[in-house]
């Protein structure tokens, strides 16, 4: 017996809340590819967090691709978690990974045309992103002859999960050596707070209908993902609120402190566009 909703009106709220999910995220790149183009520079956006956020999508789009697309993986799906319980990866989620990645690789690529200052991918991010794509590899040698795709989806799914949690720390970090946020847009945090906030919201929708929280353990990876970015985005609004406030001219625009002027060559004229 396959799975279906048994509140029509639940089902109904699922795809609403999903989709208002998907805006909120997506449009989330938005912003800070303004501010990049704006000041015509990357100097306050750290590059690991880029390198590590191009992995985790990337992760994250071929767990949603193959469990959404792949009949057989559905199976497998179904057979260890009942054919009652439904896939855990709606057609929101799909969209979304695949415009994360595509706005992802455009950032990146404005990394290499615009001002970065003495920024530069550490060798630790180097490291880190090798090692888990090397992983990954060995994991589709191991699942291959078994057919064990479900198992091998459940490995990228856990690495959207880890990159989800590395990735945010550089640029906390980094926000805290410069004592400022300039760089570094607010809106896009306030964006992924409302999609991460949904996200957790349209699972609930999903638990209350079949009564039970499979949905949650069987996709622990998009239930983690919500949690820390929920995290880490009210980390980020602090620093930019609380810890670290932008002042203004008269004029409404952003005065920098000199205080980020080590992520800056002694030549580099700085930014005078608001955040």
């Amino acid at each position: 017996m396959s799975s279906s909703w048994n509140s029509v009106g639940l089902g109904v709220l699922y795809q609403v809340i999903g989709w208002v999910a998907f805006f909120a995220w997506s449009f989330s790149f938005y912003p800070q590819v303004v501010l990049n183009y704006r000041r015509k520079s990357v100097v306050g956006l750290n590059f690991d967090f880029l390198v590590l956020n191009f992995t985790k999508h990337s992760s994250y789009l071929i767990y949603n691709a193959a469990l959404f697309f792949s009949p057989f993986i559905q199976k497998q799906y179904h057979d260890k978690f009942g054919d009652k319980e439904m896939i855990p990866v709606a057609a929101n989620d799909v969209a979304f990974s695949l415009h994360a990645v595509a706005l992802t690789s455009f950032t990146l690529y404005q990394v290499f045309i615009y001002e970065r200052g003495q920024q530069k991918v550490s060798k630790v991010c180097i490291s880190i992103t090798a090692v888990v794509w090397s992983a990954a590899i060995v994991c589709l040698i191991v699942a291959w002859p078994k057919s064990d795709w479900l198992w091998l989806i459940d490995v990228f799914n856990s690495i959207q999960v880890g990159m989800t949690t590395v990735k945010y720390i550089p640029q906390a970090v980094m926000n805290f050596k410069r004592k400022s946020t300039v760089g570094w847009s607010i809106g896009n945090i306030l964006l992924d707070l409302t999609g991460g906030v949904l996200n957790f919201g349209q699972m609930g929708v999903q638990a209350i209908d079949q009564h039970t929280l499979v949905n949650f353990y069987g996709n622990i990876g998009k239930t983690l993902l919500s949690l820390e970015t929920v995290f880490f985005d009210l980390l980020f609004i602090i620093q930019h609120y609380v810890l670290y406030p932008v002042k203004r001219d008269e004029n409404g625009k952003a005065i920098i402190s000199e205080r980020i002027a080590p992520l800056i060559r002694p030549s580099d004229k700085p930014e005078e566009d608001s955040v």
